[in-house]
């Protein structure tokens, strides 16, 4: 299956009819927050398949359009924050936002909070298991696991519950966001035991293997 990854920046070739031209035989969509819902709409008007998102931690309450219409999220796309999905075999759940560092954004969440996000995905994941053979397949969030991709800022820091949802639940893939990327050398995927781990800042175009 082929997956267009995005996330914290608009693609302008993206969010253009040349979408169609450079994104083709893909799947589904990964959104790792950050993005405005316009933009997200767009894809999922554009290319007509499932766009799985979670939030991060610049994305609004409320977005408000240029003709007066609101959005709370982007219509038609999948909110998988502590939500356990399954589509064309494949198992999903997600984790929205990132380690708060100040007191007035939103999606944000201390290690404790992430902790409880993680706990209450478990019972969806153990089922998972009963009746698939296996827990997850895409695990979906804004920040990264605590030492990978992660930076040594407050605002960067990855989040310590996602090592062990990696290390217990085994998914074969985790996208998320956040962390920027300026740097040719900087490393955007890591493979940590069955997992691989890729940073999706702008976006990607991949080939699973599940």
């Amino acid at each position: 299956m082929k997956v267009l990854s995005i996330s914290d920046t608009i693609i302008p070739f993206i969010h253009s009819p040349a979408i169609n031209e450079k994104i083709r035989g893909v799947d589904f969509v990964i959104a790792c927050g950050d993005l405005p819902y316009y933009y997200q709409e767009y894809i999922i008007k554009k290319l007509n398949i499932p766009l799985y998102f979670v939030r991060g931690n610049h994305d609004k309450l409320v977005e408000y359009g240029g003709n007066g219409d609101t959005r709370k999220a982007p219509r038609g796309g999948i909110d998988m924050h502590v939500h356990i999905a399954r589509n064309d075999g494949l198992l999903f759940a997600g984790i929205e936002g990132c380690i708060r560092y100040n007191h007035w954004g939103h999606f944000q969440y201390t290690q404790t909070e992430m902790w409880g996000h993680f706990l209450r995905l478990v019972p969806g994941l153990l089922l998972n298991r009963l009746l698939y053979g296996r827990y997850l397949d895409i695990l979906i969030t804004h920040a990264a696991p605590w030492g990978i991709h992660d930076k040594p800022d407050w605002t960067h820091q990855g989040v310590r519950a996602f090592n062990a949802l990696l290390r217990l639940f085994r998914p074969k893939y985790h996208f998320h966001g956040h962390n920027h990327i300026y740097e040719t050398d900087r490393i955007v995927e890591t493979q940590v035991g069955n997992t691989l781990v890729i940073n999706t800042y702008g976006y990607r175009q991949m080939n699973l293997t599940i």
